[in-house]
C-alpha cells in the first residue's frame, strides 16, 4: 500500500516541525548574546566589567548588577573603555581546580561601533 503524495508531504513536514519543537525546548543551552555597557576593564589582567538589562540574569552578576569576568578576543580587537557599548556572550566555566572549587566568567565580545 503507497500513501498519497499529499499525505506523505503532510506527514514528513510535520515530522520535521515536531523535531524543530523538540530540539529547541529539550537541546542543550545556546549562549545569549546580547549588548550591555563597559564598566571597567584592566588590560593586565583582561578582567572585563559590564552593567545594563542585560546582564541583570546572568549567573555571576554582583550584588550591584555588574557581571565581570575574563574578556576572550581576537587579536586586533578594539579595548573596551568605560561607557562603551559591547555586545558579548558570556559563559560560565566554573569547576573545580585541584581540590577547590572556582567560580569563573569568561565573555567574548567586541565594543560595537
Amino acid at each position: 500500500m503507497t500513501l498519497p503524495t499529499p499525505v506523505f508531504v503532510a506527514g514528513g513536514a510535520l515530522c520535521l516541525v515536531a523535531g524543530y519543537l523538540i530540539g529547541t525546548v529539550a537541546g542543550p543551552d545556546t549562549p545569549h548574546r546580547t549588548t550591555a555597557t563597559v564598566v571597567s576593564f584592566d588590560s593586565k589582567t583582561s578582567q572585563l566589567c559590564l552593567e545594563g538589562d542585560s546582564v541583570k540574569n546572568e549567573k555571576d552578576v554582583d550584588a550591584n548588577g555588574v557581571l565581570c569576568g575574563t574578556w576572550s578576543h581576537s587579536v586586533d580587537a578594539t579595548k573596551p573603555r568605560k561607557g562603551d557599548t559591547f555586545r558579548f556572550v558570556s559563559m560560565d566555566t566554573s569547576g573545580v581546580k585541584g581540590s577547590e572549587p572556582r567560580s569563573a566568567t569568561v565573555i567574548y565580545g567586541t565594543v560595537e561601533r
